[in-house]
């Protein structure tokens, strides 16, 4: 079992120095992650992540996809529950990680946003510019998910649930 679905203090980058390993088994691999991070959210960064390198996958990226396996395997009893709550309003969370790509040197921007009781969309995405500071790729994510917030609130006004 693995507490988070990545090692935070290492960096993945293309050319790591260890053996390549089956693309297609790793593609595979990845590819069913991708499909597990729509209902199990925590994993969205780190399998977009891994996602990266398939097309000239390494052991150190297949042991980062198994890394999130055992997280999943770890968390399977964990569930997500929608209650009715009292206060009934859209709440977005966002970050993202400056220059964590270590072959280009660009960002990932994510974002959660909440209604009520529980997680209705969430994203991880690397960023379309170089961002030369903290700051600016906290500006990057932050107007990024101030789109899906316009978005998300629209549709609730067309609800009637503004």
């Amino acid at each position: 079992m693995a507490a988070t679905p990545i090692n935070i203090n290492k960096k993945l980058q293309l050319e790591d120095g260890t053996e390549k390993t089956d693309a297609r088994a790793f593609k595979s691999l990845v590819g069913g992650l991708i499909y597990l991070s729509h209902t199990h959210h925590g994993i969205a960064f780190s399998a977009g992540m891994v996602s990266r390198f398939m097309q000239a996958p390494t052991r150190q990226h297949l042991g980062a996809a198994k890394r999130i396996l055992r997280y999943i395997s770890g968390t399977r009893v964990y569930e997500s529950w929608y209650s009715q709550v009292p206060n009934f309003r859209l709440v977005d969370f966002s970050d993202s990680d400056w220059a964590g790509l270590l072959d280009d040197r660009k960002s990932t921007s994510g974002y959660v946003f909440s209604l009520g009781s529980g997680a209705i969309a969430s994203s991880s995405k690397k960023q379309v510019v170089t961002a030369l500071s903290s700051s600016k790729a906290e500006y990057v994510a932050a107007t990024s998910s101030a789109f899906q917030a316009i978005w998300h609130r629209r549709v609730l006004a067309d609800m009637s649930q503004e």
